[in-house]
């Protein structure tokens, strides 16, 4: 038996004014043949498990391509173009079974507001035939065309991620045993008007935990898979919203059935799915009360994980003028400051502007820097390893790397996109975070199974970023309408009927 596997995962926003070119996918651009299957053998990621369960088949094993990047901008035309190129040439060679580790989320410019699903057409051109395992993340924007060209599609059931593998070997193993004639998976999926935002999807409490927890008590039930997506709500597409796929043996009306109460339960609490910020003025006052450290403050707008540019200095300049101290902040994304103070050497004792680099047209804001002085301390060249429970076994890679003390403030500085989802971020570079009384992070939920654990309190900080939860700042000109809560008047009864039986797999 041979198996294609592949990864390519990317979250866009369409906000975002960061570029996602074929370099962003990897250290030099996305894994290729016998090196993505090294880099991501052994790792807590659904391609891991993927070539985990097609060993243990004794299949022979076929990685094209595997690639990640940080959210950010549409993807490049002509990387997209390699990644499907890559795909499809080794699935017309001939194969057995496909598996595909894939966000759910990719819009690529000048191609597709549906990267997924327009790849997925690809293969099934391709190979009509062949079976097809995709994991989806949590925050996929599902479309028809993805579901009506795969055989199995399963996704993440927490936020933080901590079950990325968990998703690819459910994934896989019903395509397994489905090729095994142990089952017949028939897949039904729908969608309801909902642009939630992702810090209310902490599937740990909430609405979130409920409707994550009705695609729990599907599976109890008996479905093979049942996947409740809070959607990506920064992508300008048709498409994004709320969803749930659900794979039965052969029964389809029982998975229609679990398919609308799960989707009842989202549809019910829909105001419980959107975010109010305190100002941030408020918020860096709260947290200035508050006497024993380690406190997070949690930059959420500018987080690189929802697509932000890592450099406003917002937060950081906020807290420094109301006079806290003893901060580590991390990491902020300026690669003109880095070769800067990498030139300075360590050391030495450097006045400049740090952050602020880029423009953000989409919400009419300048970049604005911060000029600060203060002595270079550390210089690295970014790399570690993520310990998890996120990514576990992943080699991160920050590009070259500062710690620029500003006095009340150790700042890391990185040339390269970083989601704090590891303490690496300043274990590698020489800070202990556990003995800071302020960790100044630029996350919105990776945090909460890495720094949580040693932290006193967290302050949600409402800086300045084209991450931010304040729905009004952005122009969706594509979106489907209504859609709460951008629209508030409804009609239910058509929503009832329609909403929870969209585009059902045929």
């Amino acid at each position: 038996m041979k198996i294609v596997i592949a990864q390519m995962e990317h979250e866009t926003n369409t906000f975002s004014p960061v570029p996602t070119p074929w370099e962003s996918f990897g250290p030099n651009g996305a894994y290729l043949g016998k090196d993505a299957y090294q880099a991501m053998k052994g790792t807590r990621t659904p391609i891991g498990a993927f070539i985990d369960l097609a060993e243990k088949e004794n299949a022979e094993i076929v990685t094209p391509v595997s690639g990640f990047a940080y959210p950010s901008g549409p993807v490049d035309g002509a990387a997209y173009d390699r990644f499907c190129d890559l795909i499809c040439d080794e699935v017309a060679k001939g194969c057995d079974a496909i598996m595909l580790d894939l966000h759910g989320a990719m819009v690529v410019q000048h191609r597709t507001m549906d990267g997924e699903g327009t790849l997925l057409e690809k293969v099934r051109t391709v190979a009509p035939k062949t079976p097809i395992a995709v994991s989806l993340d949590l925050h996929a924007n599902v479309t028809d065309t993805m579901v009506s060209n795969a055989t199995v599609i399963a996704g993440y059931k927490t936020y933080p991620h901590i079950d990325m593998y968990e998703t690819g070997e459910l994934a896989g193993s019903i395509l397994l045993r489905a090729m095994k004639g142990e089952v017949k998976p028939v897949m039904v999926w729908g969608n309801v008007p909902i642009l939630a935002q992702t810090l209310k999807m902490n599937t740990s409490e909430g609405a979130m935990k409920d409707y994550a927890e009705a695609a729990h008590q599907a599976e109890r039930e008996g479905a093979l898979a049942a996947s409740a997506f809070g959607g990506f709500p920064m992508a300008d597409i048709p498409q994004a919203g709320m969803s749930t796929i659900i794979i039965t043996d052969a029964n389809r009306p029982a998975g229609e059935a679990m398919r609308d109460r799960i989707l009842s339960v989202a549809w019910s609490q829909k105001e419980d799915f959107i975010w109010h910020d305190e100002p941030l003025e408020q918020a860096i006052a709260r947290a200035k009360q508050m006497k024993e450290g380690p406190i997070l403050l949690l930059d959420h707008p500018d987080n690189c994980a929802t697509g932000a540019t890592q450099d406003t200095m917002h937060v950081l300049k906020e807290a420094l003028r109301q006079g806290l101290t003893d901060i580590a902040v991390g990491p902020i994304r300026d690669p003109e400051a880095v070769d800067q103070l990498i030139r300075a050497g360590v050391g030495a004792n450097v006045t400049l502007p740090i952050g602020g680099k880029m423009d953000m047209p989409a919400i009419n804001r300048k970049g604005e820097p911060l000029e600060l002085t203060g002595i270079v301390r550390a210089i690295t060249d970014g790399e570690y390893t993520i310990t998890g429970p996120q990514f576990t076994g992943v080699r991160a890679m920050m590009g070259r790397s500062v710690v620029f003390d500003a006095g009340s403030a150790e700042i890391v500085i990185t040339e390269r996109l970083q989601e704090p989802w590891d303490r690496g971020v300043f274990t590698s570079v020489g800070i202990d975070p556990t003995r800071k009384k302020y960790l100044l992070l630029k996350s919105r939920m990776y945090f909460r199974p890495v720094f949580l654990p040693i932290a006193k309190d967290m302050v949600y900080c409402d800086g300045v970023g084209v991450g931010s939860s304040d729905w009004r700042m952005f122009n969706y000109e594509h979106l489907r309408r209504p859609i709460y809560p951008l629209d508030e008047q409804f009609d239910i009864s058509h929503l009832s009927e329609t909403a929870p039986a969209a585009a059902q797999n045929q």
